[in-house]
Order: structure tokens, then C-alpha cells, then sequence
């Protein structure tokens, strides 16, 4: 093995290991999971680490939301993936995944000897309250990035109404409105 061989892969070693570091310390210290993790991401992505833009950052919300599962770790693995291929996908989700894990394995085992105490109960209510804060801030930052025409704004609506209102599935809500923004963006350019 060549020295500059060496010396590369140490480079790439270390890059993996701060990806996968930047993502523990994210699942470590965001409660709330999936849409709480987003204001904490873009925090890391775009400002901290310069991985991405914020541009970059909307196009990996939009591809994280349209796949199944938790948008958390499909942001991650789409970072990891786009920063460092398969291995910087893997370092990711790993590092984003192996916080809840354990803590959840350890609260399993305390909630189930501390049952119905008032003290926690009360800790949960304060919780869930602050995720739905974190989750608006979410919401409003990525408004401001993505909504710009008024047929966005239109959609916006729309779809919101349809999912909170009607209860109308997600997945049918996103496919529409792809299918809307395809035949908007066409009829726009042959307008030009």
C-alpha cells in the first residue's frame, strides 16, 4: 500500500467519523424525532458543516418526505449518501439511528418501574408541547424557502386543507400536486 494511499484513507476515516459524530450528537440531543430534527438539521447541514445549501437542503426535505420512512433518517442518508456515497450514507444513518436506540432500550426498562408518576406524566406534557413549537418552525422556515408564487401558495393551502380538513392520505395529496406542479411548470414554459 502506497503512503499517499495511506493518508487517504485516514481522510476519508475521519470525514466518516464526523459525519457520523455530527448525526449521533443530532439524535442524542433532539427529542421529538423526525420533524423536531429539521431546524437542528439544517443548523448542521448548511451553517455548521457547509454541506449543503439551503436549496439543497428543500430538495433533500422534499425527496426525505415523498419516500416512506421517518424523514430524519432519510434526510441523514440522503446527506451521508451525497457528501460520502454508501459509506457516508451508512456513517449517517447509523450515527442518527443508534441514539434513540439505546435510549429507547433504557427507557423501556425505567418507564416500566416508574409506571404512572405524576413527575413524568407531566415532563411528557411539557415535551410534546415544545415538538409541536419545533415542528412549526420546521414549517414556517421551509415556507419561506419554497413559497414563492401564488400557485404554490394556492397548493400550500390546498393540500393542507385536504389532509387537515377532509382527511384526505398524504400519499394522495403528493402525487396530485406533483401532477399539478408538472402541468403548471409545462404550461409556463410554453407560455415564454
Amino acid at each position: 500500500m502506497k503512503h499517499g494511499s495511506k493518508g487517504e484513507t485516514r481522510k476519508i476515516i475521519k470525514q466518516l467519523a464526523g459525519l457520523f459524530l455530527a448525526f449521533f450528537k443530532l439524535g442524542l440531543f433532539t427529542i421529538g424525532g423526525g420533524y423536531a430534527m429539521i431546524p437542528q438539521m439544517q443548523q448542521i447541514a448548511v451553517t455548521e458543516h457547509h454541506w449543503l445549501t439551503e436549496e439543497e437542503v428543500v430538495d433533500c426535505i422534499a425527496v426525505s418526505q415523498s419516500l416512506p420512512g421517518i424523514i430524519a433518517i432519510n434526510m441523514a442518508t440522503y446527506i451521508g449518501r451525497k457528501l460520502h456515497g454508501f459509506r457516508g450514507a451508512v456513517a449517517a444513518t447509523v450515527g442518527v439511528v443508534l441514539p434513540s436506540f439505546i435510549i429507547i432500550s433504557l427507557a423501556v426498562l425505567v418507564l416500566g418501574t416508574i409506571g404512572d408518576n405524576p413527575w413524568v406524566a407531566g415532563a411528557f406534557t411539557g415535551v410534546k408541547a415544545a415538538i409541536c413549537g419545533l415542528i412549526l418552525v420546521s414549517a414556517v422556515r421551509l415556507g419561506r424557502q419554497v413559497l414563492r408564487t401564488p400557485f404554490q401558495w394556492v397548493l400550500m393551502i390546498a393540500a393542507f386543507a385536504a389532509i387537515g380538513f377532509f382527511g384526505i392520505n398524504a400519499v394522495w395529496v403528493i402525487l396530485v400536486a406533483a401532477i399539478l406542479g408538472i402541468i403548471y411548470t409545462a404550461s409556463r414554459k410554453g407560455v415564454r
